[in-house]
């Protein structure tokens, strides 16, 4: 792709930039089917003109989003390269990482597991590092609000491990603590009442290994799926081992569940803190954990934000009103 910027107004308020597209890269794969990713662009940097004619792309506008634009189309043919196709999430997403200067290219591209012609992949730069961070340290906490993918690249990470042969089983569990519901009243044995505790990471790994062998794993203890109160008394070696809803753990079951950590282990301990259920008067275990363990080597604190979640768009919208509303109401 060749490029090239130049002054066209004297009071170099605007600039120009000229995009070639290579031939061989296809104009409505980069600019999507009726132009609907050019209006995203459009859209999103309002006071820059981009026209299109035959194989190529002029910019006109500000030289920092005429500057930002160029880069963005150079990572999109770099994606299109690498044989991942473009959707509107991507696209945006990608502006988005631009603004902040990472390059989508290097985010985007980097893939956790595949299963059943589904890539699974961190797709915000908070993801990557999170992801990062897990191949680089022992023990690992994802703290960020619902939709970040906490839990859901943690069960990738490890069912990625256990197919590597890296660890020998997964260990999956989360504090049985009632948000709403009592376990008494709900039907069924003590198994069953427990189970809806644990469905969320039964739907993870659901999207990750052929259900059908689900049952083969469990059953053969390569992957174990049980409330935190199974874990006092045991060490776990060879073991990719999470811990999810953290938030609802206390301070002694946190450190509990810590010194379960045996050789040849990764522990990651996602939650988050502005969603305990914990009774009144109960210091939530991930709340003070941060304090205790930061700067200790081989232990990694990721924090995600609102801006990292991965679900519908209404629910980023959501975390952010709730954090606007928390904000405002808290004490000077």
């Amino acid at each position: 792709m060749a490029t090239g910027m130049s002054a066209v107004a004297p009071d170099s308020a605007q600039a120009q930039a000229k995009i070639t597209v290579p031939h061989s890269q296809s104009m409505v794969a980069l600019i999507g089917s009726d132009d609907e990713f050019l209006r995203l662009v459009e859209n999103a940097f309002p006071e820059c003109d981009v026209l299109v004619r035959g194989n190529e792309i002029t910019l006109t506008g500000t030289p920092g989003d005429v500057g930002i634009i160029e880069v963005f189309f150079s990572e999109m043919l770099a994606l299109l390269r690498s044989g991942q196709p473009l959707t509107a999430e991507s696209v945006e997403r990608s502006i988005s990482l631009l603004r902040t200067g990472a390059r989508p290219s290097e985010v985007l591209t980097s893939n956790i597991l595949s299963n059943r012609g589904r890539t699974i992949r961190a797709k915000t730069l908070n993801q990557k590092r999170y992801v990062d961070a897990i191949d680089n340290n022992t023990v690992v906490f994802g703290i960020g609000p619902a939709g970040t993918g906490k839990t859901y690249l943690a069960v990738a990470k490890a069912v990625q491990a256990l197919q590597a042969k890296r660890v020998n089983r997964i260990v999956l569990t989360r504090p049985a603590v009632e948000a709403g519901e009592r376990l008494g009243f709900l039907p069924g044995t003590l198994s069953e009442k427990i189970d809806p505790y644990l469905r969320p990471l039964y739907d993870a790994l659901h999207d990750m290994i052929d259900p059908d062998s689900i049952p083969r794993l469990i059953t053969s203890g390569t992957i174990e799926i049980a409330p935190l109160a199974y874990m006092r008394g045991r060490t776990l070696n060879d073991a990719f081992i999470i811990l999810d809803e953290a938030q609802n753990t206390s301070a002694e079951q946190m450190k509990m569940f810590l010194t379960r950590l045996g050789f040849g282990s990764t522990m990651v301990i996602t939650g988050d803190v502005t969603q305990v259920d914990l009774p009144s008067g109960t210091t939530s275990g991930l709340r003070v954990v941060g304090e205790i363990l930061e700067g200790i080597d081989d232990v990694a604190f990721c924090r995600l934000t609102s801006r990292d979640v991965v679900r519908h768009k209404l629910v980023g919208r959501i975390v952010e009103a709730y954090d606007r509303y928390d904000a405002e109401r808290a004490p000077k």
